[in-house]
């Protein structure tokens, strides 16, 4: 890194240090030939240090991320900004205005696409230009999501945590629970890293809405960060309280519905739940011949189901084990007991 600031460049322009600059970049076109722009703020603060970036809606429908980001770009005070901070609240902007979760090009993932090639499928050719322009220029990324349609995730991170980079960038976000994984071929987070910019995707909440209290809650995770690289050197890291991550197949399962029929959750995103307490039940319409889900050990309902009707093996809710330290943390902070 460079002890004086240093322009930010990209194909057709150039943010100087001390300026913040708003553009449409153009990296496709429609069936009529007009440019597909997405939204982009450079903030090239006066003072050198790490370029990051900022990403959200890379699925059109996941919703939280964009608040996010557009508050860091739009809301926040930059005059003391030691670094680049690079804010792209829209990815996907053909699946953010028909509110699809990929491109309404083949149903193309945008997050299988990474890094892209230039003269390759449409969405490779997309890829490329967001990561040749914007990420490639970065030391690391926080990229937003949410989940799919249909489910609720509690909020928390998802990091190849075998990454040095990758691992610090995760614990200074200050989550309760970490998902440890490299993530999929394609992933914007696994090949960012894989390209020496550790990148982590925070997962948080459903897709198609805003929840203002976890956007709250990842606003302080970006400050935080911020605060670790010097970004931002009036800020503190946090420590969220407790802290686990979770490893390998063994420690999280999907629970899937061995019966057909209608879902009555006991219990919401989030909640710690001890092994053979009910998660739910599933009925049907009578209400009567029910099928109980149970905890097959103690943990963590990462993500719950939201629509309550199911067919067999259908998702019900993601679970993930925890250790009996983070659970006796968690009962001292929330009041709950087990017997």
């Amino acid at each position: 890194m460079s002890d004086q600031p240093e322009p930010f460049t990209y194909d057709g322009g150039q943010v100087d240090p001390g300026e913040t600059q708003q553009l449409r970049y153009a990296v496709s076109e429609t069936y009529l030939g007009d440019p597909v722009r997405i939204p982009v703020t450079i903030i090239n603060g006066p003072r050198p240090g790490p370029t990051a970036f900022l990403s959200a809606a890379i699925h059109g429908d996941e919703l939280n991320g964009i608040e996010v980001v557009r508050e860091v770009a739009q809301e926040w005070n930059h005059t003391d900004v030691c670094g680049t901070i690079v804010c792209l609240p829209v990815l996907n902007v053909q699946g953010f205005t028909t509110q699809e979760r990929y491109l309404p090009i083949y149903e193309r993932d945008l997050n299988r696409a990474f890094p892209g090639k230039r003269n390759s499928t449409s969405s490779n050719r997309i890829a490329y230009s967001i990561y040749d322009n914007f990420i490639a220029p970065c030391d690391f990324g926080l990229d937003f999501h949410t989940s799919t349609r249909g489910r609720n995730n509690m909020f928390h991170v998802r990091a190849d945590m075998n990454d040095e980079g990758a691992a610090r960038l995760a614990r200074a976000f200050g989550t309760n629970l970490i998902m440890a994984g490299e993530g999929s071929s394609g992933m914007l987070r696994r090949e960012a890293t894989e390209d020496g910019i550790p990148t982590i995707t925070l997962e948080m909440g459903e897709a198609h809405r805003f929840e203002r209290e976890l956007i709250d809650h990842a606003l302080d995770g970006v400050r935080s960060v911020f605060a670790e690289y010097g970004i931002y050197q009036q800020e503190t890291v946090r420590w969220p309280g407790w802290r686990t991550v979770i490893e390998g197949w063994s420690e999280k399962t999907w629970l899937r519905a061995d019966a057909g029929g209608i879902v009555e959750m006991h219990h919401e995103r989030g909640d710690l739940v001890h092994e053979g307490e009910t998660i739910c039940r599933i009925t049907n319409p009578f209400k009567s011949d029910p099928t109980v889900v149970e905890a097959p050990f103690t943990g963590l309902l990462v993500g719950v189901l939201e629509n309550p009707v199911v067919y067999p093996g259908n998702p019900l809710c993601h679970f993930v084990k925890i250790e009996e330290m983070q659970e006796r943390i968690i009962e001292e902070r929330t009041g709950q007991t087990h017997e």
